[in-house]
């Protein structure tokens, strides 16, 4: 009876696995001494869905027993899993891979190929942890270029070296894998309801800290980004392939995409070499009766996405989309979509590809040869010559932005001396991007205010202007009259930064503009530090004579001091994060409050409970936590909304509600909330998140609701045809606004001037209102800075508050319209949030 069930089980399995002659024609031959997939799985390709362990492992025995494959670990994911990256052509050129390389780029300067040189194509798979079917091909994909034998595939490795990228979002794989495992039985479900096909929240289709990697290739701010970008810079394909899913009632997507909603500066050639990519695409998937799409959805705007990043650096980046089974098996409009059958498709359109661009090599070669080429003469006809960014004080937030230029190969050069453009001073030790170099395409996308579009509608943001990102200063660079600059480029130096010790000073104290202020702080708290902040600015006579000291500065005072070797520890905790501290001889200052004044507000430790779970936005939560943890060494509880009312609320200072629903929060729950901040808690909501805390009457402002927003355009007697135009009007994107500070606010300490950017991508607006100092950010008279939003939206939200604070027993309640650490690479606004976690108490 155990030996029937056995084999029964077997059969059932069986019959929904599919052997490798499924995946490849009957006319390939493989080498047999290649390992196949599934003697390393234990399983039929498409039955299971792999684990980025297996995968690892079999792609290393690969490339160990073929003599066409090199294998690299090009970095590690947040949860230390390895990124690989295969480098797969014939054997005698895999020998003299690095010259080769080093060949390619040299003809990218110089403008001439050897006619026998090999193009260089890059295969990218699964940047969406829960969209498997890429990585599950890739496996078939190395197999293929590793085992078949014949002209075609010799001709391909002849003309090529292929980069193969099999796993982009290893953490999200590793999760997806095992949630769509756990569910599936020995009799598949296809129900659409079924568990296996509805994640739990977080879903797996983001990283560690649940963000969109394929939104992080200009950011860079997971090592997977980090990596990935570095080693595109140090091949720099011609192609580049980025293979996702999508809906299950979908078929199949590859571009190009909707024509108008490409970014101005790519070239048209771009668009041509990819209409000619897409037939063979087409006829691959022909041959197999597949349904596919073009054209529609989609568009190449953001750079920062995977398949535009390539668009603005001298690629052919081109997006694939097939219809996910999110799971083994589900029901769609399409009849059963089976696991095996997306994977299917991923392989034959990756097929498609090598053939495509070995069959245009010289043309795509010739393409991005031009590219570069053209870079200094397009420059030279622009109207301006460049962009000059300052630092500011914050040296931090000024070197993070500099490597980021360095790390998309764009060239800064720091000006020798002072020199006012548009009536701003600019420093020595600023920076000057020149456009005459070879990334001219890429600074002017990144540096972009553009706010008039040929089309409205965009899959993604609109605006990522780099220097609002980070709150700083530029301008174009109109004239070089005046202008000195280094000959050198900016690089990152190594720090030699040591704090002084010592050890009779009546304080220390650090200023609070600096970014990693907040990080300081929060670690000599954690320590058990007795510290002061300043409400107020002082001046103090220091070691180095008599130094002024801004509202929020820190003052650690030595007399309230008790741990062991304080002054050690506060030096080696100063030097980690190279903030300079200030030794102050006495109590007693020449101007504004004295160290022992009132208002020296103790600073206490603040403890976050930060609410995530269904119903919250899984991004904005992770965007919370990986600031948190990353920049202010602050671990945050997070807790899923409906857990909210059993935990004990007294034991934080902070509750923050990151933009999503909160209606199915239980009265208790409220009741909970309420009794804590009347208690003394700090409440921080923002986007829904602030409009729940108004809805429950913590905050007494006056709105425009969304709904309110979208009446401003009326849509009688449009037709049909014209409501994707509509929509688009109706909705904000993602740009960027500018907001006015009130600089003397706690919540604003640490900033350098009246004005800051934000980012925007919601049209919940809160009103005006006049109730005395409670209004810290305002949208200024003409907001609108990059980006697009219509002219009916700006205008409601000029002068809108974009952050309010306001008591509520002796508690604080703070509503944002807007999400201050959006993407992680908003270093402006998120100084925001961190002023909330050591100054809120002070607010009166």
């Amino acid at each position: 009876m155990r030996i029937f069930l056995l084999l029964l089980a077997f059969f059932v399995f069986a019959s929904h696995a599919k052997p490798i002659t499924y995946y490849f024609s009957p006319d390939i031959k493989f080498d047999q001494n290649i390992t196949k997939p599934s003697e390393v799985l234990g399983y039929e390709v498409g039955e299971w869905h792999v684990r980025h362990d297996q995968l690892v492992h079999y792609l290393t025995l690969l490339a160990k027993q073929s003599p066409r494959i090199s294998l690299s670990t090009i970095g590690y994911s947040h949860e230390q899993r390895p990124l690989l990256q295969l480098a797969i052509t014939n054997p005698t050129q895999l020998e003299k891979l690095e010259s080769l390389r080093e060949a390619h780029l040299t003809s990218l300067k110089e403008g001439e190929t050897s006619p026998s040189a090999p193009n260089v194509i890059w295969m990218g798979y699964s940047v969406h942890g829960n969209e498997p079917s890429g990585s599950n091909a890739a496996m078939l994909v190395a197999y293929y270029l590793a085992a078949a034998q014949g002209e075609e595939v010799e001709h391909i490795l002849k003309n090529n070296i292929i980069l193969l990228d099999p796993a982009m979002n290893p953490d999200g794989l590793a999760r997806f894998a095992h949630w769509a495992n756990s569910h599936k039985g020995q009799t598949l479900s296809s129900d659409p309801a079924h568990r296996e096909h509805v994640e739990s929240w977080p879903s797996a289709r983001t990283n560690h800290y649940w963000f969109d990697l394929n939104r992080d290739w200009l950011l860079l701010q997971h090592p997977e980004s980090i990596a990935r970008v570095a080693q595109f810079h140090r091949w720099k394909p011609t192609v580049l392939t980025d293979f996702h899913e999508m809906g299950t009632n979908s078929s199949y997507f590859f571009q190009p995409g909707i024509p108008s909603r490409t970014h101005p500066i790519t070239p048209k050639k771009n668009q041509t070499l990819t209409h000619v990519l897409a037939k063979y695409h087409a006829q691959t998937l022909d041959k197999e009766r597949q349904l596919y799409f073009t054209q529609e959805s989609f568009d190449d705007f953001y750079i920062g996405k995977g398949s535009t990043y390539p668009d603005v650096n001298g690629t052919i980046g081109i997006l694939f989309e097939q219809a996910s089974s999110r799971g083994h098996v589900q029901e769609s409009i399409n009849g059963e979509l089976y696991f095996h059958r997306t994977i299917k498709n991923q392989l034959l359109t990756s097929l498609s590809t090598f053939t495509g661009a070995t069959e245009h090599k010289e043309a795509l070669m010739a393409y991005q040869r031009s590219f570069f080429a053209e870079a200094e003469h397009l420059a030279s006809k622009e109207k301006f010559k460049g962009y000059i960014v300052a630092k500011g004080k914050d040296t931090y937030r000024f070197k993070q932005f500099a490597a980021l230029l360095k790390s998309h190969q764009i060239n800064a050069y720091p000006i020798t001396k002072a020199i006012t453009i548009a009536d701003h001073e600019y420093q020595v030790g600023d920076l000057f991007v020149p456009l005459q170099q070879q990334q001219y395409r890429f600074i002017k996308a990144a540096f972009s205010t553009q706010t008039e579009f040929e089309d409205n509608t965009f899959y993604d943001v609109s605006g990522w202007t780099l220097p609002y990102a980070f709150d700083l200063n530029f301008s174009a660079v109109t004239s070089s009259w005046g202008l000195k600059y280094s000959e050198s480029p900016w690089e990152p130096t190594q720090s030699s930064f040591s704090a002084e010790q010592v050890s009779n000073a009546y304080a220390y104290a650090f200023e609070w503009h600096h970014y990693l202020a907040p990080k300081l702080l929060n670690l000599l708290l954690k320590e058990g530090f007795e510290v002061r902040g300043a409400l107020k600015p002082f001046t103090a006579q220091t070691q180095h004579g008599q130094q002024p000291f801004s509202a929020g500065s820190i003052v650690i005072p030595a007399g309230l001091q008790t741990l062991p070797n304080w002054q050690v520890k506060l030096a080696d905790i100063a030097n980690n994060t190279e903030i300079k501290l200030f030794t102050i001889d006495t109590g007693l200052t020449a101007n504004g409050i004295d160290l022992g004044s009132r208002l020296m507000t103790p600073i206490e430790k603040p403890k976050v409970l930060l609410v995530g779970g269904e119903g919250t936005s899984q991004y904005e939560v992770g965007e919370l936590w990986y600031h948190l943890d990353r920049h202010v060494s602050l671990a945050p509880t997070i807790v899923e909304q409906h857990r909210l009312g059993k935990i004990d609320l007294s034991r934080y200072t902070h509750i923050i509600l990151a933009d999503g629903r909160y209606d199915q929060l239980t009265k208790q729950a409220k009741a909970a909330i309420y009794s804590w901040v009347k208690s003394g808690g700090i409440i921080w909501g923002q986007k829904r998140g602030a409009k729940w805390l108004i809805e429950q009457q913590l905050l007494s402002v006056e709105t425009v609701s969304t709904t309110e927003m979208k009446a401003l355009f009326k849509a009688e007697n449009l037709p049909y045809s014209e409501r994707d135009a509509l929509a688009a009007k109706q909705r904000i994107a993602g740009a960027i606004f500018q907001a006015d500070v009130d600089v003397t606010h706690p919540l604003a300490f640490g900033f350098e001037d009246s004005t800051l950017p934000l980012f925007k991508n919601s049209t919940w607006v809160m009103k005006h209102n006049s109730k005395p100092f409670s209004n810290v950010l305002k949208y200024s008279n003409a907001p609108l800075l990059s980006g697009y939003a219509h002219e009916k939206n700006v205008a409601q939200i000029a002068n809108s508050n974009a952050l309010v604070a306001r008591k509520y027993g002796k508690g604080l309640v703070i509503a944002m319209t807007d999400n201050p650490v959006f993407r992680g690479y908003w270093y402006g606004t998120s100084r925001l949030l961190n002023n909330a976690l050591f100054f809120a108490s002070s607010v009166e």
